[in-house]
């Protein structure tokens, strides 16, 4: 279905706009993606994590002290 001239007006400037963010906040897109890339590393340790054998609170503070 072609688009009408409002919308081919339309989806040039939120394209103009995206670009325009892209170019120049580039500071919000490195934050987005900081945010996600963070978001999957969570997302895969509390997998692997509940795969994994429960410890006690003592034994996790023995780990950290002896990592210090």
């Amino acid at each position: 279905m072609p688009l009408t001239a409002d919308e081919a007006k339309l989806k040039m400037l939120l394209k103009a706009a995206v670009v325009e963010v892209l170019e120049e906040r580039r500071d919000l897109v490195r934050d987005a993606l900081a945010d996600a890339v963070e978001d999957i590393g969570l997302v895969r340790a509390i997998e692997v994590g509940s795969r994994s054998k429960a410890i006690s609170r003592a034994e996790v503070f023995k780990i950290l002290q002896k990592n210090r």
